[in-house]
């Protein structure tokens, strides 16, 4: 067990040996710190929450009272195999919510971002990835496999199906169930996920340009009315384009992908 002196750990908490405790660090009365977890400088573990696992949880990252962090995949092809954790700098893990290591057919780790907000009750399955500045409302569900790309928010009590795909930016509606791929900065509410337009409000929050946010515009339309099938419209509007933005939403539907794409009307 590695403590630096700087650390501060309740006397009723429990650190077990092997463990890596980081400068800063504070360990809160009856949280459990497993022998395989490393805890970057100024981690706070809050009261009775678990950190077990081959975890590492990244520097100034808050864990609160009751969330599980680093246990085994609820796979039932899970046999034991060492699999792992890793949680970015920055991140608010709220009470009750649920991390879960990787799965080896699934390539061994689930990893989390910088500055994300896991907020109460909130459930990351096994090999999933999830990128910077996500936030996921109270009890959202990220099932395994799952690909979240950075600035993506998800509603409360929302699912998103094992495999899905969220692009980057995009934002997901409360009580929403997502089972296909989400572009960069869609939209998506309603009980079974369709897709409703752009993050127009989520664009404009970051300062996106306007004749991006313009371009974008235009290009989701052809997406939604142009000749041919999805994938044919947007192979063409790749060619056409001059926008990043919309290039990147194009190279997102055209990348591989285990699953459909959420389709505009």
């Amino acid at each position: 067990m590695s403590v630096d002196s700087t650390a501060r750990i309740h006397p009723s908490a429990v650190v077990e040996p092997g463990a890596v405790i980081g400068a800063g660090c504070q360990i809160g009365p009856f949280a459990l710190i497993g022998p395989e977890v490393v805890l970057g400088a100024g981690v706070v573990v809050k009261s009775h929450a678990v950190v077990t696992g081959w975890t590492s949880v990244g520097d100034d990252t808050v864990i609160f009272p009751f969330a599980c962090v680093g246990e085994v995949p609820q796979d039932l092809k899970f046999k034991g195999e060492r699999t792992r954790l890793v949680v970015g700098a920055r991140c608010r893990i709220r009470e009750g919510a649920t991390l879960n290591t990787g799965t080896e057919g699934g390539g061994g780790l689930t990893q989390i971002g910088d500055d994300c907000l896991l907020m109460t009750g909130a459930h990351i399955g096994h090999d999933a990835i999830v990128g910077n500045r996500v936030i996921l409302a109270n009890q959202v569900a990220i099932a395994g496999h799952c690909q979240i790309g950075d600035d993506v928010i998800v509603g409360g009590l929302s699912g998103i199906h094992q495999w899905v795909r969220v692009g980057r930016g995009a934002i997901i509606g409360a009580v929403t169930m997502v089972t296909n791929d989400v572009l960069p900065y869609g939209l998506v509410q309603g009980p079974r996920g369709e897709l409703d337009g752009l993050n127009l409000v989520g664009l404009k929050r970051r300062g996106v340009e306007r004749a991006d946010i313009t371009a974008m515009r235009a290009g989701y339309q052809m997406l939604a009315q142009g000749e041919g099938s999805f994938l044919e419209r947007a192979r063409r509007l790749q060619d056409e384009t001059e926008s990043a933005y919309v290039r990147e939403m194009c190279d997102f539907i055209l990348s591989q992908s285990d699953r459909s794409f959420l389709t505009p009307k």
